[in-house]
């Protein structure tokens, strides 16, 4: 059987697609610093992962920060509140920031 020793990481070919597999990618920068002669792509594939995680700690911090301007919106695009509950969201949001 060929291939598919590591979740084919090596199709991997967007952001959601390489973050789906962080697993993976731990265990390829594993074995590619077992080789000893690979340090270097280990460590780039070491990077990667520090950079994933550092993206997904501020995106989580973003996403909680904007929650309630993002909601305040939605329902006064759906009829279900005011403008007026915008500016309080932004208000709040800016207060934050």
């Amino acid at each position: 059987m060929s291939g598919g020793s590591y979740n084919y990481l090596c199709w991997a070919s967007d952001l959601e697609e390489i973050n789906n597999k962080r697993y993976a990618l731990r265990e390829m920068a594993d074995r590619l610093a077992g080789l000893g002669y690979a340090t270097d792509a280990a460590a780039e594939t070491e990077e990667l992962l520090v950079m994933l995680q550092q993206w997904e700690i501020r995106a989580e911090v973003r996403i909680k920060r904007l929650s309630d301007v993002w909601h305040a919106v939605e329902w006064w695009d759906s009829a279900d509140s005011s403008e007026e509950s915008v500016r309080e969201a932004l208000a709040k949001y800016r207060e934050g920031s």
